[in-house]
């Protein structure tokens, strides 16, 4: 007997970052399985190329992509707005197959007024003048992430206290942190608003939440999609309402159980064939 999926007018995912680590591929597959929807916005650092090894690519990570290839077949309409991550994407912009297309940003027509999607790295003054530093910043996070997961499993398992989000802490405790991703949120609002825009959508900062902004140029609501690779959040728009769906592992603790034995080492031709061949190209 086949479970009932929730019917999900918009799917918004972003900074899922395959290929990496601290990816919660498994679980993300999961809640992928459990949603029907009718439109899916893939909204940047969905494959991780700043840290993608040839020699690290599980099968729960290509999963994913049978996932949305699958919804593409199906006629799902299926939007790529490339991150910094995949940024290699960007070149593609304009590509369409199907119900699948890259862009550098969507605007939408929603309930209450038009809708901007778009990733965020725009905004971000390290990504403009040293990118270097960023992607030295994504090794140390990933890093960091890997230890959480570790961390987590002893709370979880000999402790039970829970899940803890060490990037969260550092995050919240940095000055310069904290005023980066206010400025960011306050960037993103104003220039949406000016742009007649009532829903800004951004992911980039791993900093899921849904809010109410007041600006010079009138109210808006500002969205981000969060992360799959620290809080496990997605957006979902349905009958008029936002919502912000979190992955729960107190209600699906089998999965903290599985081993990390599928991982398939294999060549760069091989793991591009197995793309080709899901496209039947």
């Amino acid at each position: 007997m086949k479970s009932v999926k929730r019917e999900v007018e918009i799917l918004v995912l972003s900074d899922i970052h395959l290929g990496t680590y601290g990816c919660y591929a498994k679980e993300l597959y999961r809640y992928l399985k459990s949603v029907q929807p009718q439109k899916v916005i893939l909204n940047g650092d969905i494959i991780d190329a700043w840290q993608f090894s040839k020699r690290y690519w599980p099968k729960s990570h290509m999963r994913i992509i049978k996932q949305f290839i699958a919804w593409i077949t199906e006629g799902i309409e299926v939007v790529y707005i490339p991150g910094n991550h995949d940024e290699m994407m960007r070149r593609f912009v304009g590509f369409k197959l199907g119900s699948f297309r890259i862009e550098n940003k969507l605007s939408l027509k929603l309930n209450g007024g038009k809708a901007w999607f778009f990733h965020g790295d725009v905004f971000d003054v390290t990504m403009k003048h040293s990118k270097w530093l960023a992607k030295a910043g994504a090794m140390g996070y990933d890093t960091l992430i890997q230890l959480n997961r570790v961390v987590n499993f002893i709370s979880n398992k000999f402790f039970g206290k829970g899940n803890i989000s060490l990037s969260k802490k550092i995050k919240n405790s940095v000055k310069s942190a904290v005023s980066f991703i206010n400025d960011f949120e306050e960037t993103a609002t104003s220039i949406g608003a000016e742009n007649g825009y009532k829903y800004i959508v951004c992911g980039h900062i791993h900093r899921p939440i849904i809010k109410n902004c007041v600006t010079s140029h009138g109210d808006v609501v500002y969205l981000n999609s969060g992360d799959w690779v620290e809080n496990l959040t997605a957006l979902e728009y349905h009958n008029g309402n936002w919502q912000m769906y979190q992955y729960d592992f107190i209600d699906n603790p089998e999965l903290e159980e599985e081993g990390s034995n599928d991982i398939d080492v294999r060549s760069s031709k091989e793991l591009f064939n197995d793309l080709l061949m899901e496209f039947q190209i």
